[in-house]
């Protein structure tokens, strides 16, 4: 199995490389570089201890792959990108679902909020077909971000990233493109992955605290 350094230089060397496909407008590097960073970070996790929580992030971040590639190929399939994505959230939604269903109620609030301000100023500029996917789109990441705002930690850090991200697509797409959006793109969706794969061994560490703590109180 590589070593996380190993990965670690894999996947900041293909952020390179798509940075500058990006910038030298180079499609066929673009497409090749794009989906190792989330690639690495899936053999990352296999070093993780296994657990339901590692599996559903490792689903989702496999479909955030299929997304990339998707999103990269240079045919408009930005609907099958986004049902690509759709199911990386749901993914995510059932991993932090899985470490608590607590309401947080200003969580929900917040979520709610963000996700109904941003469907409300994309189909206020026009989304056509796309009007139901988009909308199907939004109520799912909403709901993801409350529930890891839920978990708190690099679970919430990442969703809130990922949401920041992909406001910036729509916003780009469907708004008002800006010269410096798919790098700011990129950047986001990057240290969200992150910070949402990153969250599997802090949960596996505050899971072997919490046994820890229960195996000595029961012998206090």
């Amino acid at each position: 199995m590589p070593r996380p350094s190993h990965l670690m230089i894999v996947a900041l060397a293909a952020a390179a490389l798509f940075l500058y496909a990006l910038a030298s407008d180079n499609t066929l590097l673009a497409l090749l570089a794009k989906p190792i960073p989330v690639l690495a970070m899936i053999a990352w996790l296999r070093s993780a201890a296994a657990s339901t929580y590692r599996m559903w992030i490792s689903i989702g971040l496999a479909f955030s792959v299929i997304g990339d590639i998707l999103l990269a190929i240079p045919a408009d399939l930005f609907v099958f990108g986004l049902v690509a994505f759709l199911f990386a959230h749901l993914a995510y939604l059932r991993a932090y679902c899985g470490q608590t269903l607590r309401p947080a109620l200003p969580a929900l609030a917040f979520s709610a909020l963000t996700g109904i301000t941003l469907f409300s100023v994309l189909a206020s500029h026009g989304l056509g077909p796309l009007l139901i996917p988009v909308a199907i789109y939004a109520l799912a990441i909403s709901a993801m971000l409350w529930r890891a705002l839920a978990c708190g930690g690099l679970a919430a850090l990442g969703a809130g990233l990922f949401v920041f991200s992909d406001s910036l697509i729509g916003t780009d797409r469907f708004v008002s493109p800006f010269a410096a959006a798919p790098y700011l793109i990129i950047l986001a969706y990057w240290l969200g992955q992150w910070a949402i794969a990153s969250s599997v061994g802090h949960r596996s560490t505050d899971k072997v605290l919490t046994q820890s703590g229960a195996s000595g109180a029961g012998s206090c």
